[in-house]
């Protein structure tokens, strides 16, 4: 189980994330929601050891361990892996070299290519393609794989459905359900309303760097006020 316990995290001396606090258990999906702006990336950003920000305190545990002060390496080793907002792609590098950067094309255990191309067959067909040239969904597609070769047991997925055709958002949709039905645990910062309330089985919201409400997703979509007051929807 990840928790998270009363966060702050400073971009210099801008106070971003303001006691932020979140628990995701295994085989769970978390959607963080908020208007841009509200410290979401910077959440993502500060529980993988990532900086800027800095992480001033607050406890972070993975398992009863605690991750504060580890580097993203560090974090990633033990099996946390993450979806960038934007793909974070290497232009210069084919699917198959994006896929085997950790791990060998011959592993076979785990997550393996062919694994993940079984889940994006688009893949196996674009193999040989480079970063530069896929599509966004493609790019989307690759950046999920890319993760899922850390053989993670949490993913933190930074706007998944960001620019994506509408079917390509469905079918992030369905991967995200299609790996909690693995076990595997998921908090996802998302933009997409109605992405998240398809997948989540809880939501938190954000707003000025702190948790202001937390529900699920049957919860609300049966409560539109709430939506209302946070998101700025109905």
């Amino acid at each position: 189980m990840l928790e998270v316990e009363d966060i702050h995290a400073y971009y210099g001396e801008a106070h971003v994330v303001q006691g932020a606090s979140l628990q995701v258990a295994a085989g769970e999906v978390v959607a963080l929601l908020g208007r841009n702006g509200m410290g979401k990336t910077t959440l993502i950003r500060a529980l993988m050891g990532m900086a800027p920000p800095q992480l001033r305190s607050g406890k972070v545990r993975w398992n009863g361990t605690s991750l504060v002060g580890l580097r993203p390496n560090e974090i990633a080793a033990r099996r946390i892996a993450l979806v960038p907002q934007g793909r974070r792609l290497f232009a210069s590098l084919t699917v198959v070299e994006h896929l085997t950067l950790l791990k060998p094309a011959s592993a076979n255990t785990g997550w393996t290519m062919q694994r993940v191309f079984g889940l994006f067959p688009r893949l196996a067909e674009r193999r040989g393609h480079r970063g530069n040239q896929l599509s966004g969904g493609e790019r989307q597609m690759l950046a999920i794989g890319r993760a899922l070769m850390l053989d993670p047991e949490l993913i933190l997925m930074d706007e998944p459905s960001e620019g994506l055709a509408p079917a390509m958002v469905q079918r992030v949709e369905d991967v995200v359900l299609e790996l909690k039905a693995t076990g595997l645990a998921i908090l996802m910062v998302e933009q997409n309303l109605y992405s998240a309330l398809t997948t989540a089985d809880r939501i938190y919201v954000m707003e000025a760097g702190r948790m202001v409400a937390e529900t699920t997703g049957a919860a609300a979509n049966a409560n539109p006020e709430l939506l209302h007051r946070h998101l700025g929807v109905t």
